[in-house]
């Protein structure tokens, strides 16, 4: 299983290339005839957004230890090189695959009467509909930069789409190419929506790319220059999106990542994505404007780029294009009139988002900011939403004289700003504000309530945020159990005193020994299999790539353990290797919601145990991150859990093979009818809410 020391690399698979096996997954969703048309481009627009980050975080990393001028990583540098070029042969192949789609989804939109018109194609009325758009409002929103002053584009944003434009002399036209003058144009598509609806024309309805528009408006935009024909391309590029940390210990952490955020902009460009008409010489100079060298990524594409916007592509009153709205389910408990805190106090709670509304948790919070017996409350808080209903509810709390402590993660990618905002209005309200823990990121989701009658805990698996409660999977514990909640509790503790030594006996905490505790559990199924006892695993994540967890895994697997999975994203385990994983199964499902809930199912001898938590099985999350994972006693909800992971794995309608090749191949039934594991949870919650909750299906 090992090649001196190391793993061999035909059973472990690199956690980037992985990653792109998993984006791939979603650009499959795209090509899917039985997805709803709209929803494909809306799977396209994931696909996009997803590979800007990846680049901006992941490729990133790796062109820092590619550009390593030391002589210490040679051999990490060498395996780093090879993935390198692996991802970018794969986005190569996935880049045609993208286009591709978009022109089957766009050939699809014209048979349902939805036209993508460009410049080329309008008739008079939509010409002089854009005019009027250009004079009365993109006039002020377009105005060029010129290639010949303007040297560098590391000022410019990355998150935004340019066009590229080749200007022709109006005096001497045929030896416009002997001077070529190049000039590029930011879209102003946070102004204005990257799709405008045009007049509908013969009973169609007209669409046209904000880029086709302002091509359309190059002659205005130019006028009093001596330039007339233009030629126009997009591109775009990507930034290192990794901060540079102040270490000035006399700046406060918020200070900090503060200077942190607006150091962003000037990372250096690693990605520039071009249309392949672009002519050479006006490519190479963008090439040199953004620094791009050999270990930076050129790809050509299509006509049309910063497809992220195809996320917010309109509805156009396409209803039945669209997945059919499904409302969150209420839990009969959770709509009683009675305290749902003394509810708790009866017996463990379960919800399961965004199948069961996050509206539930918002009203055990709120009745803990008003309730005359609660004194304390304690939060973990990693994303928030734009208008978050949880910070406003703890605010109230502090106001009505709680003892409110928030522990929020500045470091959350790419909502350091928005979690920065949020901060100062906490503490302006009297809100105890704890920054985390230096070298940490507290990913932990936990909610901690004192109160006179009893004190409860919350742990959940993903983030108390409104928005991602309604697009993610994920499920939250309520207890009262005395263990439990003394450890919740002494989590903060921990948060705030790190060098204290602090044991937990029931959860599983990380750095602590998250990692050390999951290993005893797979040793005693190993043991257990060896002795003839029941033995198996079962397990919901998004990613596993630690490599000790996966060597103990092979472990198991020739032991006989039965090891049953879903992963969603990252996988560097390869199945069905003989003598080492044909006992490993793993089934990755992308669907209308994000799969996110992390559940764990140990066989112990027919005794099972059950854990839910905020940790992946990745190093990251057991060394470098404050993570929590709770033992699950309700009997109840154990079933609830192992119902959510058994649909899962038998989710032959959503689902795709996950073996380390990176085809992702789908299941073939050898009988029955294939099982959408979305659809049937939210029937059977529909189903045990009673008929005043049953809503329309997928």
């Amino acid at each position: 299983m090992k090649k001196n020391g190391k793993y061999d690399t035909e059973i472990y698979i690199e956690r980037d290339i992985s990653w792109m096996y998993f984006n791939q997954r979603i650009l499959l969703e795209a090509e899917k005839t039985s997805v709803p048309l709209l929803e494909r481009l809306t799977f396209l627009g994931i696909y996009s957004n997803n590979l800007d980050e990846f680049f901006r975080v992941r490729v990133a990393t790796l062109n820092r230890i590619i550009e390593y001028k030391g002589k210490a990583i040679q051999q990490e540098k060498a395996i780093t090189i090879n993935t390198f070029k692996t991802i970018n042969r794969l986005n190569i192949c996935y880049s045609t695959e993208f286009e591709d789609t978009f022109h089957i989804i766009d050939e699809s939109l014209k048979q349902n009467n939805i036209w993508l018109l460009n410049e080329k194609e309008l008739n008079p009325e939509q010409k002089n509909f854009i005019c009027h758009l250009y004079h009365n409002r993109l006039n002020g929103s377009t105005t060029p930069l010129f290639i010949s002053t303007f040297q560098q584009l590391d000022e410019q944003p990355d998150d935004a789409i340019y066009l590229a434009v080749l200007l022709n002399s109006k005096k001497n036209p045929a030896s416009a190419r002997t001077k070529i003058t190049y000039a590029f144009i930011e879209l102003p598509v946070k102004e204005y929506g990257r799709f405008l609806r045009l007049p509908d024309a013969d009973g169609k309805t007209c669409l046209i790319f904000l880029d086709d528009a302002v091509r359309f408006c190059l002659p205005f935009i130019f006028e009093g220059t001596p330039f007339c024909g233009f030629e126009a391309y997009t591109f775009k590029f990507t930034k290192d999106a990794e901060m540079e940390l102040d270490t000035d210990l006399r700046n406060s952490v918020m200070q900090k990542i503060a200077k942190g955020v607006k150091s962003r902009k000037k990372g250096e460009p690693i990605r520039l994505v071009y249309d392949a008409c672009m002519p050479a010489n006006m490519l190479k100079h963008i090439a040199r404007m953004l620094n791009i060298d050999k270990w930076d990524t050129q790809v050509a594409g299509g006509r049309y780029h910063n497809m992220k916007d195809l996320m917010k592509f309109p509805d156009c009153d396409r209803r039945d294009l669209k997945y059919k709205p499904l409302l969150p389910i209420f839990k009969p408990e959770f709509t009683s009139s009675d305290s749902l805190l003394e509810i708790i106090r009866q017996k463990d709670r379960f919800l399961h988002y965004p199948y069961h509304s996050f509206s539930s948790f918002l009203r055990v919070l709120r009745e803990a900011a008003i309730s005359q017996d609660v004194t304390t409350i304690k939060m973990t808080l990693y994303r928030l939403a734009k208008d978050s209903k949880v910070v406003q509810t703890l605010i109230s709390a502090a106001r009505n004289g709680k003892k409110v402590t928030v522990v929020i993660e500045l470091l959350a990618r790419f909502d350091e700003a928005s979690n920065i905002s949020w901060s100062k209005q906490m503490q302006d309200a009297g809100i105890r504000v704890i920054f985390g823990v230096e070298g940490l990121k507290v990913h932990s989701k936990l909610l901690f309530i004192g109160s006179k009658k009893g004190d409860i805990a919350c742990i959940s698996t993903g983030n108390f945020h409104e928005g991602n409660a309604a697009q993610y999977t994920d499920v939250t514990l309520f207890t009262d159990r005395k263990k439990l909640v003394q450890e919740v509790n002494a989590v903060f503790t921990f948060i705030e005193k790190p060098y204290v030594p602090v044991h937990f006996r029931e959860l599983l905490v990380s750095p602590n020994d998250m990692r050390k505790q999951l290993i005893q559990r797979i040793n005693r199924e190993i043991k257990n299999a060896k002795t003839g006892k029941t033995a198996y695993i079962l397990g919901k994540v998004n990613h596993i790539t630690d490599k000790i967890i996966i060597e103990k895994l092979y472990e198991a697997s020739t032991a006989g353990v039965r090891i049953d999975l879903l992963v969603r994203g990252n996988c560097s385990v390869v199945t069905g290797l003989a003598g080492i994983s044909e006992n490993i199964r793993i089934n990755g499902i992308i669907d209308r919601y994000l799969e996110h809930s992390r559940i764990f199912i140990f066989a112990n001898g027919g005794r099972e145990t059950y854990i839910l938590g905020s940790a992946d099985w990745m190093p990251r999350n057991f060394d470098n991150r404050i993570e929590v994972m709770t033992p699950v006693y309700d009997k109840n909800i154990q079933a609830e859990l192992k119902r959510i992971v058994e649909y899962g794995l038998r989710d032959t309608y959503q689902g795709r093979i996950v073996d380390g090749s990176g085809r992702n191949l789908p299941w073939i039934l050898s009988s029955g009818e294939p099982l959408r594991s979305q659809t049937a949870l939210y029937e059977y919650y529909s189903e045990q809410a009673g008929p005043q909750n049953k809503q329309c299906q997928f």
